[in-house]
């Protein structure tokens, strides 16, 4: 996948997510849309770019995934 494969927006989302670890709950308030054309969230999971995972004390977090980490990196 190359950069152009991506909205700004995934990319703004991959960037947020980046900053700082993210509960689920603050990524679904923060990226939360009614609009079905836009998908950030999904696009996201979908390509891989971001995943869901619980960490040591439990609570769901959303992170970049590797491969998504590759990509921002190449954008950078």
């Amino acid at each position: 996948m190359s950069h152009t494969d991506i909205s700004g927006l995934v990319r703004d989302f991959l960037l947020w997510l980046d900053r700082e670890p993210r509960s689920y709950a603050a990524a679904i308030e923060a990226w939360r849309t009614s609009c079905p054309r836009l998908t950030v969230w999904e696009d996201a999971m979908e390509q891989g770019l971001a995943a869901c995972r619980r960490d040591e004390a439990g609570t769901l977090r959303v992170t970049v995934t590797e491969q998504g980490r590759r990509l921002l990196h190449q954008l950078r």
